[in-house]
Formats: structure tokens, sequence, C-alpha cells
């Protein structure tokens, strides 16, 4: 099966603390959304202040379920401003 992969650079600019602490908040209850296969977040080995997103889902509809959830679109909205972010959607070849 081939699965949407996403992978999310932020790039914390304030509040890294508050940032990190809502992004983490997100993990525990998408790992058991439908079609969740993956939903993992990793530090930068050489900047701390960059965190990186490795999720994949079944599906485009699950993925899509996923971010117009109240808790995935309260989560951004309490944090908007604090970081950049660079997403890429990816499919395997």
């Amino acid at each position: 099966m081939r699965y949407i992969t996403i992978i999310a650079e932020f790039k914390l600019l304030e509040q890294t603390d508050k940032v990190k602490e809502e992004l983490l908040s997100l993990v525990e209850p998408t790992q058991n959304e439908k079609g969740c296969v993956d939903y993992t977040f990793y530090r930068d080995n050489d900047d701390p202040n960059i965190l990186m997103l490795y999720e994949n889902w079944e599906t485009e509809e699950d993925l899509k379920a996923h971010t117009g959830t109240e808790r995935f679109k309260d989560t951004f909205k309490r944090i908007e401003g604090l970081f950049e972010l660079k997403v890429h959607k990816l499919t395997e070849i």
C-alpha cells in the first residue's frame, strides 16, 4: 500500500516551549485517528528550534479529515505566527 506522506519543517521563532508543547499535544490523539499510520515529531540535531513532523496516512481523505478536526485547527490558531512552516507532501515511487 502506498501512503500519503507529509514531512513538515517547523522553524520555531518565539515562545519555543509553548509551540513544542502545543504541537506535541497533537501526537497521541492524531495517532488514534482513522487512517493514521505514523505521526511523529523529531528535533533537528544541529538546531533545537527546528522540529520535523513525519506523518503517513492511508488516504488523502484521512489526511483531510485530520486537518479538519477542531483540535488541529485550534492548536494552530494558538501558535499562529510563532513559527515558519515548510510542508512537503510526498508519494512513494
